[in-house]
Formats: C-alpha cells, sequence, structure tokens
C-alpha cells in the first residue's frame, strides 16, 4: 500500500509540472523567429494565401487563445496535427519513440553495467584502476557527445566500416542489424555515463567501506569480498541509483545531438526539425513526452530507494 501510495502521490504532483512545461514551451517557441505560415506558402505568395493560411493555422489567434485550443484538445486525447505534413502528432510520436527508446535504454544498460563494474573494480584494487577512473571522468565531462559520435563514425564506420554511418533498423526487422545500427551511436552516448557512473561508485564503496560497521565485520574475520557483496553494495547503492538517474535523463537530452549526427529517426531528431520549422503542435507533443518520461524515471528512482533502504517506505 505504502507503494501505491508513492506512486499517486508522484503521478498527482506530476500534473502541474506538465501544465507547467507545456507552456513555458508553447511561449518560448513563439519567441524563435519564423513564421510557419510564410514556410508553408513560400516567400512569392501572395499577402491574401498568406493571410488564409495562418487564419486556418489558427496563427491569427493571440497566444493564450491558441494555448487553450491546444490544451482542450489534449484533454480530449488529441495533440493536434502537425503544421507542414498534415499527420496527427500521436502518429508522428508513435513512429519515432521506439527510437529514441531503444537508443536510450541501451545505452542506459551499458553506462550502468560499464560503470558499476569499473567503478567496483578501482575502488577494490586501487592504484593504477583509480587514475584510469578519474581519467575518465575528467574525458567525459570534457568530450561533447556531438564529438565523440564523429570521431567514432571516421574510425569504425569509414575507416574500419565495421559498422553502419547512419540510419536505424528496427528490432523487429532485423535484431543483429538493429544491434549494429546502436553500437555508435550508444558509445557515443555511454562516453561521459560510464566515467560518472564509474566515479560515484567507486567514492560509494569506498565511502561505506570506511563506516564503523564494516571495520566492525573486517575485526571479527568477515572476508572483504564477502562484505563487499553483502552489504557494502546495497549501503553504496544509493548514491548510484541517483546518478543513474540523472544520467537517463542526461541521455535524453544528448540523444537529440546524436540522432542528428548519426540521422537517426527519433524523437530527438523531430524535436529539432519541428524547431527550426516552427511546427508548434509537434514541439509540444514531444515535450509533452519527454516530461512523461522524466517524471517516469523519477518515479523509479523513488521506488528504487525504497526497495533499496526500508526507511523511505514508511517516510
Amino acid at each position: 500500500m505504502a507503494i501505491l501510495r508513492l506512486v499517486a502521490r508522484r503521478l498527482l504532483s506530476s500534473i502541474p509540472l506538465l501544465f507547467l512545461v507545456s507552456a513555458l514551451t508553447f511561449v518560448l517557441v513563439s519567441l524563435v523567429p519564423g513564421d510557419p505560415a510564410r514556410t508553408i506558402v513560400g516567400q512569392h505568395a501572395t499577402v491574401e494565401q498568406y493571410e488564409a493560411v495562418r487564419q486556418q493555422l489558427g496563427l491569427d489567434d493571440a497566444l493564450p487563445v491558441q494555448y487553450g485550443h491546444w490544451l482542450a484538445r489534449v484533454f480530449h486525447g488529441d495533440l493536434g496535427s502537425s503544421l507542414f505534413s498534415g499527420e496527427a502528432v500521436t502518429d508522428v510520436l508513435g513512429s519515432r519513440v521506439p527510437v529514441s527508446l531503444s537508443l536510450i535504454t541501451v545505452g542506459t544498460l551499458v553506462s550502468g553495467l560499464l560503470g558499476v563494474a569499473l567503478g567496483l573494480m578501482s575502488a577494490r584494487r586501487g592504484g593504477f584502476l583509480v587514475k584510469v577512473v578519474d581519467g575518465l571522468s575528467l574525458i567525459g565531462l570534457a568530450v561533447p557527445a556531438f564529438w565523440f559520435a564523429l570521431v567514432l563514425i571516421a574510425v569504425g564506420a569509414v575507416k574500419l566500416r565495421w559498422f553502419p554511418v547512419t540510419g536505424y533498423v528496427p528490432l523487429a526487422d532485423d535484431p543483429g542489424e538493429w544491434a549494429r545500427s546502436l553500437v555508435l551511436p550508444v558509445l557515443s552516448l555511454s562516453l561521459s555515463a560510464v566515467a560518472i557512473i564509474a566515479k560515484q561508485t567507486r567514492d560509494a564503496v569506498l565511502d561505506t567501506f570506511g563506516r564503523d560497521f564494516i571495520r566492525v565485520m573486517e575485526a571479527n574475520g568477515f572476508s572483504r569480498r564477502s562484505i563487499l557483496y553483502r552489504h557494502v553494495l546495497r549501503n553504496a547503492a544509493l548514491p548510484v541509483v541517483t546518478v543513474l538517474g540523472v544520467v537517463l535523463v542526461s541521455l535524453l537530452a544528448a540523444s537529440v545531438f546524436v540522432e542528428t549526427v548519426f540521422a537517426m529517426p527519433g524523437l530527438g531528431s523531430l524535436t529539432q526539425q519541428a524547431t527550426v520549422q516552427h511546427d508548434i503542435p509537434v514541439i509540444q507533443g514531444a515535450v509533452l513526452y519527454i516530461t512523461g518520461f522524466v517524471v517516469i524515471v523519477n518515479l523509479l528512482v523513488d521506488l528504487a530507494y525504497g526497495r533499496l533502504d526500508p526507511r523511505m517506505r514508511t517516510s
């Protein structure tokens, strides 16, 4: 019951957030230079044609009125239609979400597994591995994902020809090609994430090893390996879970650039394209999806906290 109350409380508290984010997005997009009506009719259209398109798209209305119309449709489950293709926004987003979801999910798994493994190794052995983790952390924070993506394309796709340069193959079509199409984008996303998770894991493990109850166990003859896997990992998991949640959201932000570089038809590249075109319904729908994803990630982090620390369940 405590978990159900937590889920209900988090979902209810996310409703004002969705309203606030959608309103801010609507205002910010309106401030971006550009006119979708002019883009649709072209530079050589007559004034009458231009005004007719603006009226058809509802762009003549005041900004609060436009937002009110959009909000009313959302309450009925309608995110509107693209100003350029006329396709329903839900259909446009539905075709893009699996691409971004595959990229972010695989990227998170790779980052988490490699980061935790590297952090545990450096905590247990120390020495050179500590310097490796610190060096990777500096490189990961300093190197942008899109720059690393270009390097991977030049080496792994152009020179070695091991992986495709661009594009995406759905999992249902060919699992092998799906995996190959994700290797370079996932590596591009995971560089900084692996380094950050590894450093956080190492610091959390070493901090837990320095606590009094661990010293008592070591004095009573428990092996360091047994202490690590039975007690230290559980206590060190809380800060690592926090970092994993932050990394998951940061991967979503970085996927905009990675999808653009690798020409992947995902949610990030769609948002970038819609912003350039000033396609407000598509932008609003994409932001709504992304905000919902962030809410779900935060909810999963809270549930993981409750699982790892029983005190969180009663707080």
